[in-house]
């Protein structure tokens, strides 16, 4: 299986800082592989939050994850913060793949890359429906 090249922080449009806590370590002394989906999730919710799109309780649509990846470059270990960043890979109708980079603290080549995948969809009915309009012009700001 080939890996993906590493893509710089150039790569990415939107940034947010993560403090690693003890508990991401694993026995071998590095943060857990499975720490790495929860900082995907947590950027792309925190960026649809600061950007006016996810209102939690009440919003319509909602994204659904459908498909998410990870390669694996360089450990990351606590105490230390991290940056995730995202960048919009591909904007469907009804969905949105982000492609998200991992870095540690002023590093230039990211730890770990990958993407993750949302499906709006309607809260009541759990069926795909297009993107507003609105959410695909603030969302064409991270490609």
């Amino acid at each position: 299986m080939s890996r993906p090249d590493r893509h710089g922080r150039d790569a990415y449009r939107w940034y947010m800082t993560i403090a690693t806590r003890w508990a991401d370590n694993d026995a071998y002394g590095h943060v857990n592989n499975t720490v790495f989906y929860q900082w995907f999730d947590t950027a792309v919710n925190g960026w649809l939050v600061e950007a006016g799109l996810l209102d939690i309780e009440t919003g319509d649509p909602i994204g659904l994850v459908v498909e998410t990846g990870c390669s694996y470059f360089a450990p990351l270990s606590f105490p230390g913060d991290i940056e995730v960043g995202i960048a919009i890979e591909k904007l469907g109708s009804s969905s949105v793949t982000y492609r998200i980079g991992v870095f540690g603290s002023g590093q230039a080549d990211p730890s770990a890359q990958g993407h993750f995948t949302h499906v709006y969809v309607g809260r009541d009915n759990r069926r795909p429906t297009p993107l507003p309009e609105a959410w695909r012009k603030k969302l064409s700001e991270l490609q």
